[in-house]
């Protein structure tokens, strides 16, 4: 690379990519003297890129965190990763609010080598996800995440104004214990001082963030992820169900995922609570596991469980070529 102006883009790459850099390591990267380093360092600086340079014997140079994001080196493969990264955060939720994620996408696509672009966009047109962001919903915005996120690595209390499902507006002191990405939507959950308890909170409908001068401490052994997975199961369902699986709880929990069930491991294998609101849908899951179990209670599951035999043996039964099949009756 002979060109200075190409010396100097470099420049900022090694910046980038290393925490400081010392005068004599960047000279003989480039094969030239301090001095032209020096004045490679203050073009950046001239571009309003901020560049320090540390004084002594050990000095360097190294980016500083300023007041906005200096322009990125991306090689093929990194830009290839921020892409798949955006296009998932869009299409499963993870993004925050419209139009940062799509103008973000725009801005990579537009520098991308043309070839890759093309490839690249055979990717998202025809990638497909199991997780889809909920119809109609918003992510939260960038500065509401950011704020709760600060204040629960510092361990600080907020004042934030929050809307309920019912439209319902409230204002809340919240010790945060931790933020979790499930099913599409963001929440944070920790202490909230209004009602004495600890709570979970959805992150698109929280207003102001106002970070106060109180600290905290997180319960110990306080997992947000489990406490967000419970407490969104435990909303009312028809039917509270307790099966005891025949198999230990790593393989259960391959299988099923928290949002779903409760699962304790036992003397007798492995107790599932769950609440359900179809029975049916409860039975095909069951039947799926693969393993032998006890259902406990409702006693209506028994019975759902034995109509699902029956109708597979029913199934099982029919001759090759013979009657065609009476329609399905849909399982809920």
């Amino acid at each position: 690379m002979s060109h200075p102006a190409g010396r100097v883009l470099a420049l900022l790459e090694l910046l980038q990519t290393r925490h400081r850099s010392t005068a004599a390591d960047l000279a003989g990267h480039f094969g030239v003297d301090e001095r032209t380093v020096r004045r490679y360092a203050t073009t950046l600086v001239e571009l309003g890129i901020p560049v320090t340079a540390d004084r002594g014997r050990y000095g360097g140079y190294r980016l500083h965190s300023g007041y906005k994001l200096p322009p990125l080196m991306l090689t093929d493969d990194e830009a290839v990763a921020v892409l798949l990264g955006l296009v998932v955060a869009e299409r499963v939720g993870l993004a925050t609010e419209q139009p940062a994620t799509a103008t973000a996408l725009a801005k990579i696509r537009r520098v991308l080598p043309a070839a890759l672009a093309d490839r690249l966009a055979g990717v998202q047109e025809h990638l497909g996800f199991t997780l889809r962001r909920p119809e109609q919903e918003r992510g939260p915005a960038s500065g509401t995440l950011l704020a709760l996120a600060s204040a629960t690595r510092h361990r600080q209390r907020v004042a934030l104004d929050y809307r309920s499902w019912r439209g319902e507006q409230s204002h809340r002191e919240l010790d945060p214990y931790g933020l979790v990405f499930h099913a599409g939507r963001w929440y944070v959950t920790g202490h909230d001082h209004r009602r004495g308890e600890i709570r979970t909170f959805r992150l698109d409908r929280i207003g102001a963030v106002t970070p106060g001068v109180a600290t905290f401490t997180v319960p110990d052994g306080f997992e947000a992820v489990a406490w967000v997975t419970r407490s969104l199961a435990g909303v009312p369902y028809t039917h509270e169900v307790e099966v005891v699986l025949e198999t230990d709880l790593v393989a259960a929990r391959r299988r099923i995922p928290p949002s779903v069930a409760e699962l304790t491991a036992t003397t007798d294998g492995v107790l599932l609570r769950a609440r359900a609101e179809s029975l049916p849908g409860m039975v095909a899951l069951l039947a799926g596991l693969g393993c032998p179990f006890t259902v406990r209670h409702p006693e209506a599951l028994r019975a759902a469980v034995a109509e699902h035999a029956r109708r597979l043996a029913d199934w099982a039964a029919r001759p090759a070529g013979g009657q065609p099949p009476s329609p399905r009756r849909p399982l809920d």
